[in-house]
């Protein structure tokens, strides 16, 4: 653990990357769903935008500051 001196902006940057993955991760249980529902019933997975990943950062540094 010898992360625990990061400045505001790597700890940022570190959520924005934990945000993504969250998202890939997502999109990628979703898409593996969709593919095993019968053909003609599968629905095209969405890719996530700037702003869901935004949003999922900025949750995850309201735990990480949490007191």
């Amino acid at each position: 653990m010898g992360d625990s001196n990061k400045n505001g902006y790597e700890i940022r940057e570190s959520l924005l990357g934990l945000a993504v993955g969250i998202l890939d991760t997502r999109n990628a249980t979703l898409r593996e769903n969709e593919y095993l529902k019968p053909e003609g019933q599968q629905q095209e997975i969405q890719p996530y935008n700037v702003q869901e990943v935004l949003q999922t950062a900025e949750t995850l540094y309201q735990f990480v500051s949490k007191k």
